[in-house]
C-alpha cells in the first residue's frame, strides 16, 4: 500500500494548458475523491495518475518511487473504468485473471487470487457465467475484480457508476465503500456526483478549471467552505444564494426580508452573496414568498419558492405540515448557519 504525491503537476496539450499546477498528499490507505463540474480536469489528473495522459510537468511519486515518467504496467496501479471493457467470450473467472495469465502467472496463483477477489465481491455463484449473462452492477463488479487480483498499490476509479440506474448506484457505493474498508489500499475516485464523493470519501478534492478549489474531509467542506463554488457543489440540494448589502455590521437580505450578522472580514457598504442550505431554512406560515413547486420525497419534501424579490430558493421541509404550490410563506434562518461571500471575488468572509 502506498501514498500518492503530485508536486506541481501541469498538463497542456499543445498550447493549451489543463492542469495548472496541482500539488496533493493523499496518504496510505487513504480513499480519496476527485469531484467537480464536466470539465474540471479531474478524469485528466487521474489518468496522469495511471500513466495514461503524459505529464508535462511537476512530479508524480506513489509510495518513495518517482513514476512521472514510468509506464502505466510499471506504476503498481489498477484503474477501474466507467465502461466494463469485459472480455464477452471469456467467463467471469477467466475476465478478472486475463491479465495475470498474460503476465505469465502459475494457473494456482491465479486461481488462488481469483478466488479471493470473488469472495470479497460475492461473485461465487458467478464465475462460470459470461458478461452477457451478467446485470449492470454485477459486470463493474468482475471489473473491479479484475483490478483486485493484480494487488496494485493504488486503485484508480473513473466515474465507475455513470452507467448504473440509481438503485445499482446506491448499491455499488456500498460495495466500494465496503472494499475499501476490508483491504485497506489507497484509493483515487473519479465522479461528478457530489453525493458519491460524500458518502465514499476520506478526503475530498474539489476541482474547477484544472485548478484545487479546496481538499478536505466531507463534513469540513459542507461545514467550512472556503468559496462559493465550493459552498455551491457540496451538499444536496445545493446550497441557495441570495444578494445582500453591509451595513452598519449587518447584511441586508431584501430579498427575505432579513436582516443578518455581518462576520468580522465584510466591510460597511460590500455587496455580498448570502449562503443558506435548503436544509438550514424553516418555512413559516402567510409572508411574502410564493411556492413554485413543492417536490415531496415522502420523508422530506423541498419547496421551490419565488421571493417577493423574485429570487429563486429552495427549503426543505420534514414533518407532518408542510407547503403546496400556489402557497403564501415566509422563510427563517438560524444565524449560524449562514454562510457570507464577497460578491466579487466569491470567496468566503468569515
Amino acid at each position: 500500500m502506498s501514498g500518492v504525491t503530485l508536486n506541481k503537476v501541469i498538463k497542456r496539450y499543445g498550447d493549451v494548458q489543463v492542469i495548472h499546477g496541482i500539488d496533493l498528499q493523499i496518504e496510505d490507505g487513504e480513499f480519496c475523491v476527485f469531484v467537480g463540474p464536466s470539465g474540471c480536469g479531474k478524469s485528466t489528473l487521474l489518468r496522469m495518475v495511471a500513466g495514461l495522459e503524459e505529464t508535462t510537468e511537476g512530479q508524480i511519486t506513489i509510495g518513495s518511487r518517482d513514476v512521472t515518467r514510468m509506464d502505466p504496467a510499471e506504476r503498481g496501479v489498477a484503474m477501474v473504468f466507467q465502461t466494463y471493457a469485459l472480455y464477452p467470450h471469456m467467463t467471469v473467472q477467466e475476465n478478472m485473471g486475463f491479465g495475470l495469465k498474460m503476465n505469465g502467472h502459475p494457473k494456482a496463483e491465479i486461481a488462488e487470487k481469483v478466488a479471493e477477489a470473488s469472495r470479497i465481491l460475492k461473485l461465487d455463484d458467478y464465475l462460470k457465467r459470461k458478461p452477457a449473462a451478467l446485470s449492470g452492477g454485477q459486470r463493474q463488479r468482475v471489473s473491479i475484480g479484475r483490478a483486485i487480483v493484480r494487488g496494485p498499490e493504488v486503485f484508480l476509479f473513473d466515474e465507475p457508476l455513470s452507467n448504473l440506474d440509481a438503485e445499482l448506484r446506491v448499491e455499488m457505493r456500498v460495495e466500494i465503500a465496503r472494499l475499501h474498508k476490508e483491504i485497506g489500499a489507497t484509493m483515487i475516485y473519479v465522479t461528478h456526483d457530489q453525493v458519491e464523493a460524500m458518502t465514499l470519501a476520506d478526503k475530498i478534492v474539489v476541482l474547477k478549471f484544472g485548478e484545487i478549489e479546496q481538499v478536505g474531509a466531507p463534513m469540513d467542506l459542507y461545514r467550512d467552505p472556503d468559496n462559493k463554488f465550493v459552498a455551491g457543489f457540496i451538499g444536496s440540494p445545493a446550497m441557495n444564494f441570495v444578494s445582500g448589502t453591509v451595513k452598519g455590521g449587518r447584511i441586508a437580505v431584501e430579498g427575505l426580508g432579513l436582516d443578518l450578522p455581518a462576520p468580522a472580514a465584510a466591510s460597511d457598504g460590500q455587496a455580498v452573496d448570502v449562503g443558506l442550505r435548503p436544509e438550514h431554512l424553516t418555512v413559516t406560515r402567510d409572508g411574502p414568498h410564493r411556492v413554485d413547486i413543492a417536490e415531496s420525497l415522502g420523508g422530506v419534501s423541498y419547496a421551490h419558492l419565488i421571493t417577493g424579490k423574485g429570487e429563486k430558493i429552495v427549503v426543505e421541509e420534514r414533518g407532518t405540515h408542510r407547503s403546496k404550490s400556489g402557497d403564501s410563506v415566509g422563510v427563517e434562518i438560524d444565524p449560524e448557519q449562514v454562510f457570507v461571500f464577497d460578491a466579487k471575488t466569491e470567496l468566503r468572509l468569515r
